[in-house]
């Protein structure tokens, strides 16, 4: 793709354009579809924000922050704490990617609910927002999030950045800014400064360092501190997208496609388009352990019965996860080969999966050093249209199966539904909050923008 922001003389101006959205969305004026994904996508975010407040990251950043920060303006999520807007969002950001359960949108290759919904929820609380307005910025949020990630995908993530942070500061910016009030040239400004807070390496994936966990976390705080700052009149660079030193250009190399953050911008909401998921995996290898989990339903077998597994995704979702070691519980939700090995062996891969035990079981280190994970031509053409992904099992009888999933399960044509995403949160969240704080809490988020108000979602 050209890049268009390598000419700032012919480029458009995205950034305003997108100020301008922001500011200008109205709840009254949003279609049915896209207030309902917005609901389910904050309860798909409560899920793991809740299941994820016992993690060590989450507890680490908490320890530290709370030793200092005793304002008490925002609620931590499964915790009694309250710390200051910024510190509670750092603090439920990391939580919600604690276990890798969070939702994303595999066009952009980013997770946006932990980065947007720490960042509105908190300031909400704290200026006591209508559940309307909630809405609004939390829909254009996730806009801003996707269209940006989008369009520097899959280049960003090729040359080493992760786009969670890197386009979730944008996005939390952009929810912040249409909550405070700011107008579209403060909120220009906002996605400005945001541009200097964009970052994040994938450098984590060599090693499991926990550091990916707070990658959404650090988005949802840096995006109050840019809102606030825009309030104050503080300034960023109007041109901060498409410039010749903007973000689209300096982290695609050149290829981004500013086009993809514009189209139909206040007509498709992409929040419509997010994916859920049912494993607490990386979401690239998903299509891969529906596949093994229909082989297995297609023939019984024993572990003991397979011989090899193959892998075939494409080449994004190859680098980084092809390897066979668990050092760390990341190590593990990164490992295409560890978490096959556990779908073979279990027959799901749920969290409690990857439980140190279940991972050093014989027949689990025995499969994943016997799976292999290859490029697969079709998969790569499909890619990012489509996160698809095959397995093909080797039994020890000689026979073979082989299976080709287009749509990992949450996603285009194979979608979770409300039922769905209400069990996921249910069976995650019972254990930690009992059955009666989950039961007012799904009631809250299905009458979201109706009549119900966000005040349960503040008291844990």
């Amino acid at each position: 793709m050209s890049n268009e922001s390598a000419s700032p003389g012919n480029a458009p101006e995205v950034s305003r354009a997108l100020a301008e959205y922001v500011a200008g969305i109205d709840f009254r004026h949003l279609p049915a579809a896209a207030v309902h994904a917005f609901r389910r996508a904050l309860l798909d975010y409560v899920t793991c924000a809740v299941s994820g407040s016992r993690m060590g990251p989450t507890l680490q950043v908490l320890d530290y922050l709370g030793s200092w920060d005793s304002s008490s303006e925002a609620c931590v999520v499964g915790s009694a704490a309250r710390l200051a807007c910024p510190n509670a969002a750092f603090v439920n950001g990391t939580s919600a990617h604690g276990l890798d359960f969070d939702d994303g949108y595999t066009q952009g290759s980013v997770h946006p609910a932990g980065a947007v919904f720490p960042a509105l929820l908190a300031i909400a609380e704290r200026i006591r927002a209508d559940a309307g307005d909630v809405i609004a910025a939390g829909v254009a949020a996730y806009d801003i999030t996707l269209r940006i990630a989008a369009s520097v995908h899959p280049y960003s993530a090729r040359r080493g950045f992760h786009n969670t942070p890197a386009a979730g500061v944008f996005g939390a910016a952009a929810g912040a800014s249409r909550l405070l009030g700011l107008d579209p040239g403060r909120t220009l400004n906002a996605l400005g400064l945001a541009g200097s807070f964009a970052g994040g390496l994938r450098e984590y994936v060599a090693e499991g360092a926990d550091v990916k966990r707070i990658h959404p976390g650090k988005a949802a705080r840096d995006g109050i501190v840019c809102a606030e700052l825009a309030l104050r009149g503080l300034s960023g660079p109007s041109t901060v997208l498409e410039g010749r030193y903007g973000f689209a250009g300096a982290v695609s190399g050149g290829n981004a496609d500013l086009g993809r953050i514009t189209a139909g911008l206040g007509s498709t909401f992409e929040i419509c388009n997010a994916y859920f998921k049912p494993y607490p995996a990386c979401r690239h290898f998903h299509s891969a352990l529906d596949a093994i989990r229909i082989i297995s339903k297609r023939r019984s077998f024993a572990p003991q019965e397979v011989e090899s597994v193959e892998i075939g995704l494409y080449d994004v979702g190859l680098q980084g996860h092809d390897h066979k070691h668990a050092y760390s519980l990341l190590d593990a939700q990164m490992s295409a080969p560890v978490s096959a090995a556990l779908a073979v062996v279990l027959g799901d891969v749920t969290a409690a999966s990857y439980d140190r035990a279940n991972i050093e079981s014989p027949e689990v280190k025995r499969i994943s050093n016997a799976t292999t994970v290859v490029v697969d031509p079709e998969c790569e053409r499909l890619y990012p249209r489509r996160r698809s992904g095959v397995a093909r099992v080797q039994f020890r009888d000689g026979s073979q199966l082989e299976e080709r999933v287009l749509d990992p399960r949450g996603e285009g044509e194979n979608p979770m539904s409300d039922d769905d995403l209400a069990h996921k949160f249910m069976s995650n969240c019972r254990p930690v909050l009992g059955e009666a704080k989950c039961a007012r809490v799904l009631e809250t988020v299905w009458s979201l923008g109706r009549f119900a108000e966000l005040k349960e979602l503040y008291l844990w």
